[in-house]
């Protein structure tokens, strides 16, 4: 007898129902998010299958998540766990209840029948080795915190723009050393205009620039021009207030280049860092973030149209009767897609060929996104070819005529 397990899981708690392959259900139980909880489980389980081992790991699981200690525990046992989209969740929701009625107990045990009746529609979580999870996990904290300092980069020219405006003319980006060197220094236009050549010279040294008698000049000219000035004491707090967010963007800078290091060590263990590195655009970063979100399952993919359509680089057809639309695909995973796009833009000055295709795209009349999107599903196609036949990719071999158009 096959047995389902549908799983609706909270911070604290997790609602927990069995079915049969008739869609009885055998068992509902709440247990907590802690190895007691899990063990629980584990004997639920192992009463519906007589204790064996091999029948209890054979028991899927469907939950809506596919994160958190849980759903690792499950896996770690063998289980098959079924991530769905809670959107999907509530569709079979009304199948078994039009009222609008909802609980945590019957969500679980929705899931439950949801996998008993249309597994085949849904996809399991891929079997990932531990070295992909390991790039997939500081990929995506990588790109988390270049995230947060660009906003923080946002907040601080927002700020600068109401009472400082020479620092923006003086450092166009606020990311970078030499620019929080000077600000740490000089966070008002009154500390600005105090600082000597000399000074200046010193702080661009420390900030790694060597001694640049231009540059500190030009630095100089540019803070001592009379502007606009906000009141002395408001100018000041104002200065505190940005003194706070060039503090925190200096420690975001450390925490990037310590996690490019941590992400460098991994990604170069991987076995597929070869194959990825060899495509035009893919750097470090890019090549991390492409592998971390594909993951390194060779089942998860069983051709080019379903990885372009993860990435979100492949369109869709809406038809009803005599009408016909195709449109951009916005139903994705959306880290992939704007790494996709980073790496397609890349592509164009490192690849003759794809710089072709995308100047034939615009001569057809696609605009730039659009254009891009292409590429990148072209690529895509490229590197489920290379990563399947674990070649390296050929310049040669993929923009041939009939693969150009």
């Amino acid at each position: 007898m096959e047995i389902f397990c549908g799983i609706d899981w909270a911070e604290s708690h997790h609602d927990v129902a069995l079915v049969d392959e008739t869609g009885r259900q055998l068992v509902k139980r709440r247990i907590g998010d802690d190895m007691a909880g899990f063990t629980d489980l584990v004997a639920l389980l192992a009463e519906r299958t007589d204790g064996n081992p091999e029948q209890i790991a054979a028991v899927d699981v469907a939950i809506e998540t596919d994160r958190g200690l849980l759903v690792a525990a499950l896996l770690g046992a063998g289980h098959r766990v079924y991530a769905v989209n809670p959107k999907a969740v509530d569709r079979y929701r009304d199948r078994h209840a039009v009222s609008g009625a909802k609980s945590d107990p019957g969500d679980a045990l929705v899931l439950a029948q949801l996998l008993r009746t249309d597994r085949d529609a849904h996809r399991p979580i891929p079997a990932n080795t531990e070295t992909g999870e390991v790039v997939k996990v500081l990929a995506r904290a990588h790109a988390d915190a270049v995230h947060a300092r660009q906003q923080d980069s946002n907040r601080l020219r927002s700020l600068l723009r109401e009472f400082y405006p020479a620092a923006l003319q003086a450092f166009p980006d606020l990311t970078t050393k030499t620019a929080l060197v000077v600000l740490q220094a000089a966070p008002t236009p009154a500390a600005a205009a105090a600082l000597s050549r000399a000074t200046l010279t010193d702080l661009l040294h420390a900030a790694g620039r060597g001694t640049r008698p231009a540059d500190a000049a030009r630095l100089a000219e540019i803070f001592a021009v009379t502007r606009l000035r906000q009141p002395a004491a408001v100018e000041t707090a104002m200065g505190h207030a940005a003194s706070a967010i060039v503090t925190t963007l200096i420690a975001a800078n450390t925490a990037i280049r310590t996690l490019e290091q941590q992400l460098e060590a991994s990604f170069e263990h991987h076995p597929d860092a070869e194959i990825l590195d060899s495509f035009p655009g893919l750097g470090l970063v890019l090549g991390a973030r492409v592998l971390g979100e594909f993951g390194d399952d060779r089942s998860r993919f069983t051709d080019a149209a379903s990885r372009r359509n993860y990435a979100g680089t492949s369109p869709i057809t809406r038809a009803s009767g005599k009408g016909r639309v195709v449109l951009a695909r916005h139903v994705r995973n959306k880290r992939l897609a704007d790494a996709c796009y980073l790496w397609a833009f890349s592509a164009l000055t490192k690849s003759a060929g794809a710089r072709a295709y995308y100047d034939a795209r615009r001569a057809a009349g696609d605009h730039h996104n659009a254009a891009l999107r292409r590429l990148a599903n072209k690529l895509l196609g490229q590197l489920h070819h290379c990563l399947t036949d674990h070649t390296h990719y050929n310049e040669t071999t993929a923009w041939t005529p009939a693969l150009a158009t």
